[in-house]
């Protein structure tokens, strides 16, 4: 996939493709939906990216492994963060995002919900 003068780009995008949920491929193997990063004028890296369902998924469980706990076992003041980093991110706009959420943090999706909007009003 790559040569050695392509291994400093490989490696500055990796974390970001890794934080996305990407799987990185050879340019020539890519789909008509990957996304192929050039360097240098020359294709290095084709990146098939996941599904926004799958995305979600991903980012709750990196979240998860960042607390080094379930993000179920959170205090409520924690979860709330979660809720707002996770509208920055666009999770609710992901269909069934609150009810994803909602299952990880253990809590109900009207909680979910509650915590959406008590950030809205204050």
């Amino acid at each position: 996939m790559t040569g050695a003068a392509d291994e400093p780009f490989i490696t500055a995008v990796k974390p970001l493709i890794d934080a996305m949920g990407g799987v990185m491929l050879p340019p020539d193997e890519a789909g008509p939906d990957d996304v192929v990063l050039s360097w240098e004028g020359v294709d290095v890296v084709a990146v098939r990216l996941p599904q926004l369902a799958d995305s979600l998924d991903h980012i709750l469980a990196a979240m998860e492994r960042k607390r080094g706990m379930p993000l179920a076992d959170l205090d409520r003041r924690a979860k709330q963060e979660i809720v707002r980093s996770l509208e920055a991110r666009g999770a609710f706009a992901v269909r069934h995002g609150v009810e994803t959420v909602a299952g990880a943090l253990g809590v109900s999706r009207f909680t979910v919900y509650n915590y959406l909007n008590r950030e809205k009003e204050g």
